[in-house]
């Protein structure tokens, strides 16, 4: 990552007036430093836990109800584009309010238990190349801009973290759910 690319704004939690509580939980999750090379570096380590998963966990549950391995891979590919792509409005200063999603619904409506977990641990990590280009090709005044998204304001900045501790959350799930 060139030095241009982190700004005070991205190396700065956001305040909790930046986001919703419910993702005081994820944000808290990330490591204090520059969020974008956290996501790079953090991409890394579940890279690492994916491939060294055997392909038969792949569509294992840890309870009846619970998501397989390939859901939770999934989810995490879904959850990351569709913060990205908030991101993405509200750093380019679209005002134009985003529904909210329902992360149930999306994996219902999914057929990640008919891949391959290396193809699915593939995908992720070209979405993450994705949302790190985005976020370096911020300058500061996009970072602090905020938008509406489910029916409450969230700053980029915010979203920034809630996608580097969403994927910590899961990993831990991964970590000591599945395996």
């Amino acid at each position: 990552m060139s030095t241009a690319a982190a700004t005070k704004a991205s190396a700065t939690k956001p305040a909790k007036s930046e986001f919703l509580p419910y993702y005081e939980t994820y944000i808290a999750l990330v490591p204090d430093g520059d969020v974008i090379s956290t996501l790079a570096s953090q991409m890394n380590e579940t890279q690492s836990l994916l491939h060294a998963l055997p392909a038969s966990v792949a569509t294992y549950r840890y309870a009846p109800d619970k998501w397989s391995v390939n859901e939770v891979v999934g989810h995490m590919i879904d959850s990351e584009r569709i913060f990205s792509a908030r991101a993405l409005r509200f750093g380019r200063n679209d005002a134009t309010p985003i529904p909210g999603f329902e992360q149930d619904d999306y994996v219902r409506g999914a057929t990640f238990d008919a891949y391959a977990l290396s193809d699915l641990a593939s995908e992720l990590e070209a979405v993450r190349q994705a949302t790190i280009y985005l976020f370096r090709h911020m300058d500061e005044q996009a970072w602090t801009r905020r938008g509406v998204a489910n029916n409450a304001e969230v700053s980029v900045r915010a979203l920034a973290y809630i996608i580097a501790g969403h994927e910590l959350h899961h990993r831990g799930v991964l970590s000591t759910r599945y395996l």
